[in-house]
């Protein structure tokens, strides 16, 4: 197999709706080579692996991949073409209920029947067929190295962020490719689970198969040997692995956030004020056998800024959705939020006109019918996606937080046809708009590039200096985590794990550090 060539670009360009993606794109990968692409969010990134993919196709140019065509005419099947022998894990999934109907929901995992309605891990991996014969990766091989026996009955919609992402990798795994696509593998993985995914991509490696992943500049896998950087669509350089050094890349820099525009949108809207923000008592959750959370206590004041941290699956989400109102067995427990006990006859909607919360979760089930300005305007009601007729007023604070996130420029582009680091920005200004007195932010930054992260940094950092908010914050980067946050939960297999002051102060020192 050596020297082979997989797949190769020539002078290609890539369209879709009127606008060029990929431009004048020449790049061979070779056998035994395993590539990274990296650049800015809005790049091509992804772009590039859809179109290596066969999901979107070359407007001028050539794309040819000649080892993948030789394997696919020895399958002498009519329907078997070179793309049945590529695998790509995609950042959002599609999965859909038993009947193989419906596309999940955000509150489907938190109801406990209308969960059931999905397939298992072990199931849904069950059904997976390998696109070749010589198989070196079985399902008994995948379940034990991504660490999913013990999630093996469990259902699909109850698996955490980082556990749908080790389930994706095993799918594709099981398919036996010859070459499989990665976009963005590691994002929203604890720090152990990225260590072994990064063993992983090596094993993948060895095993014959070819790999192309989008990434981070400052997380590329040891296995990789060349590097293709994006530019606006163009490939700005390739270079091997060992010539690479992220601190030579020159991404745009912090542009200078406008802080009296802050202050005035803060200014726009009065926060209530509340005693406690949170209040649990011996918080315990449980599906069928399962204890997800075990005795939790929790106390948030007005103003209070709380990292929740802890493992994939340590939770956290869980926990979130008590605090989100998106759980019903909040009513089975000791639960107070903005002073009002669960149960105390408050509507859903009263609590969440209250909180501006972003998770990916929310990312993944959130609908794309609409233009991002009205996904934006929607925060303002609490409802995914605008039903009503657009309010002028809140049209216009709308337009101005894009302004402060930089997306100013996709606001009449529908939601499912711009970027998923301009989706998600757009998500994080429609829990702002509403300067809610409690801010809840899951991984907030996953998928935007450094520029991105610091932007949104700063503007939590102004918005925690220039109000009262109360914030949660979620992260496995713990330098992503402003300095505003002062207190810690964290938890462990649904158990917080008390920190100590002395850990407080050791924090202050050297950041969130494990």
């Amino acid at each position: 197999m050596s020297n082979k060539t997989v797949i190769s670009f020539t002078n290609a360009y890539v369209q879709y709706l009127n606008q060029i993606l990929l431009e004048n794109i020449s790049l061979t990968v070779k056998s035994g080579e395993q590539w990274a692409v990296i650049g800015e969010s809005g790049s091509g990134k992804s772009a590039l692996l859809k179109t290596i993919a066969g999901k979107f196709h070359i407007s001028k140019g050539e794309f040819t991949h000649p080892f993948l065509d030789e394997k696919a005419k020895k399958k002498k099947q009519v329907l078997f073409t070179w793309k049945n022998l590529i695998s790509q894990v995609s950042p959002k999934h599609n999965f859909t209920n038993l009947s193989n109907t419906t596309i999940f929901y955000y509150q489907q995992r938190f109801n406990s029947s209308d969960s059931e309605d999905t397939l298992t891990v072990e199931q849904f991996l069950s059904q997976i067929e390998s696109s070749t014969s010589a198989i070196t990766w079985t399902l008994n091989k995948v379940m034990n190295r991504l660490h999913l026996q013990e999630l093996k009955d469990k259902h699909l919609i109850k698996l955490s962020n980082g556990e749908t992402k080790r389930l994706l990798i095993a799918k594709a795994l099981l398919k036996n490719p010859s070459l499989i696509l990665l976009d963005n593998p590691l994002t929203g993985l604890d720090i152990d689970t990225r260590k072994d995914i990064n063993n992983l991509i090596t094993e993948i490696s060895e095993s014959g198969i070819s790999i192309i992943m989008a990434t981070s500049p400052n997380e590329i896998p040891e296995a990789i040997t060349h590097i293709a950087v994006l530019e606006d669509g163009k490939i700005a350089k390739i270079l091997p692995r060992y010539e690479f050094k992220p601190e030579n890349l020159h991404f745009s820099a912090i542009s200078e956030i406008d802080s009296q525009e802050l202050k005035k949108l803060l200014a726009s809207s009065r926060q209530e004020n509340f005693e406690n923000i949170v209040k649990m008592k011996n918080v315990v959750i449980k599906y069928g056998e399962n204890t997800i959370l075990d005795h939790v206590n929790w106390t948030i004041k007005q103003g209070e800024r709380w990292a929740l941290l802890g493992h994939n699956g340590a939770g956290k989400s869980t926990l979130l959705s008590l605090v989100n109102g998106d759980n019903p067995q909040a009513y089975a427990n000791n639960i107070s939020l903005f002073d009002v006990k669960r149960g105390s006859g408050e509507s859903i909607w009263d609590i969440k006109k209250k909180i501006g919360f972003v998770s990916p979760e929310f990312f993944q089930y959130f609908p794309n019918g609409n233009s991002c300005l009205q996904v934006i305007e929607s925060g303002f009601y609490d409802t995914l996606g605008l039903f009503r007729k657009s309010n002028p007023g809140k049209v216009e604070i709308a337009k101005r937080w894009m302004e402060l996130l930089e997306i100013e420029n996709s606001a009449t582009k529908l939601f499912k046809n711009v970027s998923a680091s301009t989706q998600r920005l757009c998500l994080l200004a429609r829990a702002l708009v509403k300067n809610p007195p409690l801010l809840i932010f899951d991984e907030p930054t996953q998928g935007l590039d450094s520029h991105q992260q610091n932007n949104f940094k700063y503007i939590i950092e102004k918005i925690c200096e220039h109000s009262n908010v109360s914030l949660i914050y979620v992260s496995h980067y713990y330098h992503d985590i402003p300095k505003s946050v002062q207190n810690i939960l964290k938890l462990e297999k649904g158990k917080q794990i008390e920190y100590l002051e002395k850990d407080i102060l050791q924090i202050e020192k050297t950041g969130f550090n494990q």
